[in-house]
């Protein structure tokens, strides 16, 4: 075991632990271990939590300082859901990009199609705008340092109406918001490629330091 803190990549939906293998590497040039898992994340957010807690718990054998988690997108409900069930023994701080913290109106359109088990699986019902009090509690509430970095442009045109502006092409600046958060910066970036833009990277590894996105203001 070394004296160094580590840093737990959460990738978001329809993606992979290497999406987030830019970030990942920063960590690792600034000091930090690292691990960043396939999880399976068309399952139920309590059932990847439990997926995650025995991977998690190993990780934090291999280093004495904090756990930090940076995750992307769905990512960030996922770090909810297990800080709420099984929290990590250090937890030091949660760097979150466009994390659907209020749903997205995507997600709602998708259920309305009635094509939201196909497309989200399990944890789509975590991604809708209005959850129920069971869902809802199963991401707990907030009370550890997180940064939340949003993005406000798009990949591609958005029909009139279906997003509220502004918003990164699938989540909305307003809803990657939620109490208890510590600090919030919007960036020009989209929703998919932001975790390779190094100026997310740049603010993340900082909020990881500092606490805030000082450099960002």
């Amino acid at each position: 075991m070394n004296d160094r803190s580590g840093v737990l990549f959460l990738h978001g939906h329809g993606r992979l632990g290497g999406s987030m293998a830019r970030l990942k590497q920063a960590a690792r040039k600034a000091g930090y271990a690292t691990l960043s898992p396939n999880y399976p994340y068309r399952r139920p957010l309590d059932r990847i939590a439990e997926w995650l807690a025995p991977l998690v718990a190993g990780f934090e054998d291999e280093f004495s300082g904090q756990l930090h988690i940076v995750t992307h997108s769905l990512g960030g409900l996922v770090a909810r859901a297990l800080i709420a069930a099984h929290p990590p023994r250090r937890l030091g701080r949660v760097v979150m990009l466009a994390p659907p913290n209020q749903g997205s109106e995507l997600a709602d359109l998708l259920f309305r199609m009635r094509i939201a088990p196909w497309m989200l699986g399990g944890s789509g019902a975590h991604l809708r705008t209005r959850r129920t009090r069971a869902d809802e509690a199963m991401l707990g509430a907030i009370d550890y340092p997180v940064g939340v970095i949003a993005g406000d442009r798009s990949l591609l045109p958005m029909p009139a109406g279906l997003l509220p502006r502004p918003h990164d092409g699938k989540v909305p600046v307003a809803a990657t918001r939620a109490a208890g958060i510590a600090d919030h910066v919007t960036l020009p970036v989209t929703h998919t490629l932001m975790v390779y833009d190094l100026r997310v990277i740049a603010a993340a590894l900082g909020f990881l330091a500092e606490g805030r996105f000082a450099a960002m203001r």
